[in-house]
């Protein structure tokens, strides 16, 4: 079975899926990709779908409650484990069945549940829920899965991943360029003219803030386009008050998630917004400020860990939508900012590309790790393979059988 999976790689491309929900928990992303290797050097096709899929609402509840904070015990885990796979494995076969191609091999990066940020006396570790196995045969695909464990075991942050697959993603992008990333966390790739000079980092929270309070204060998921954000006054005071946060002065590589920015955070920044006054005309100057700070802690990353200087900034992730905050960064970063869109790369389904192309550098035994991506020595190859099975209802469905195609 892998034999016939790497053949496919290595001569024509194999149309894989990148299966993802991201820290936002907003839905699971699913993007088709052909990947073809030539060499230890992957090749990414046009993207052939792309969609983000809404979680069963019960489903949605139970993560969001997770995320959130509520105790989570070994039932629960272990049933969400089993539950998010089944669904991850359903949206990428979904995807596929409406398209009209059949998938080759599923990359899935699970549900962060619980990420480090490098500061707890008891060292790294991190946690994705969906079980690969359960992708696997919702999926009727060959499986990758789990890719964070073997870099943190192996001594790296185990994030962020992206750094590992971008060189791929953005091969046309002129360099030095930095990829931002604003999804839940906000987190950089810096591409030089050499690829083995990668450098890649979390910059702090993006949308895990921004979202939180657009729930707190505007009853909605999000401040939709930065709308409140733009009507509301930065107050550069409480800016610099909320970068005094220890992890912005901690050193690269890094990498943080919501055990340090979700929800208790959140609510420590609304206390600290009241105890300033700026919730006296309501809420945007809250959002206004938020939005600021977000951006300054890119422009902050940007100047103390990147030399030489990245000659633009390309955006990718839910943030690119918000126009605020898309104005900030190019006001505080001092360079070109733009959405990956310019550049060939829907910002939306950047991240399913990401797990598209470790997936199949796995199957390849194509190692990735790189220590100025997550701090991880060279020579891992990262993810777990869950050999394919084909759901009952779908047997016949393979090339030969009179139904289905392979896509473009």
């Amino acid at each position: 079975m892998l034999d016939d999976l790497r053949a496919r790689l290595r001569g024509d491309g194999a149309l894989v899926a990148g299966v993802l929900s991201g820290t936002s928990a907003d839905g699971i992303d699913v993007g088709l990709v052909r990947v073809r290797a030539r060499g230890s050097d992957l090749e990414l096709g046009p993207v052939v779908a792309f969609e983000t899929s809404p979680f069963e609402p019960t489903l949605r509840a139970r993560v969001r409650a997770v995320l959130d904070g509520a105790p989570c015990g070994l039932r629960e885990s272990a049933l969400l484990s089993r539950d998010l796979g089944r669904a991850f494995g359903d949206a990428a076969r979904t995807l596929a069945d409406r398209t009209g191609v059949v998938v080759d091999l599923v990359g899935s990066h699970g549900q962060t549940v619980w990420h480090h940020d490098g500061r707890a006396a008891d060292g790294k570790a991190t946690l994705q829920l969906g079980d690969g196995d359960h992708v696997a045969e919702s999926s009727g695909c060959t499986t990758v899965s789990d890719f964070r464990q073997r870099d943190v075991a192996a001594g790296g942050e185990g994030a962020p991943l992206s750094a590992l697959a971008d060189p791929v993603i953005f091969a046309r992008v002129p360099r030095p360029c930095a990829v931002l990333n604003l999804g839940g966390m906000g987190n950089l790739t810096v591409l030089r003219e050499r690829a083995e000079d990668v450098l890649a980092f979390d910059t702090g929270p993006a949308n895990s803030l921004l979202d939180g309070l657009a729930r707190r204060f505007l009853h909605a998921p999000c401040d939709r386009d930065g709308g409140s954000a733009a009507r509301g006054r930065v107050d550069e005071g409480w800016v610099a008050e909320l970068l005094s946060h220890p992890f912005f002065a901690t050193p690269v590589p890094r990498s943080t998630g919501r055990d340090t920015f979700g929800e208790p955070y959140v609510d420590a920044v609304v206390e600290r917004a009241r105890a300033r006054g700026l919730l006296e005309h309501g809420p945007d100057d809250v959002l206004a400020s938020a939005t600021a700070f977000v951006a300054a802690t890119v422009a902050q990353s940007l100047a103390r860990f990147v030399n030489p200087r990245a000659e633009r900034l390309v955006v990718a992730g839910g943030g690119v939508h918000n126009r605020a905050l898309m104005l900030a960064l190019y006001e505080r970063c001092g360079i070109p900012v733009g959405s990956s869109a310019a550049a060939g790369v829907d910002p939306d389904a950047r991240e399913s590309l990401l797990f598209a192309v470790l997936a199949a550098a796995c199957v390849l035994e194509i190692p990735l790790s790189h220590p100025g991506a997550t701090g991880a020595p060279r020579g891992r190859c990262l993810g777990k393979i869950s050999l394919g099975g084909t759901p009952p209802d779908r047997l016949g469905t393979r090339p030969g059988s009179g139904a289905g195609s392979r896509g473009a």
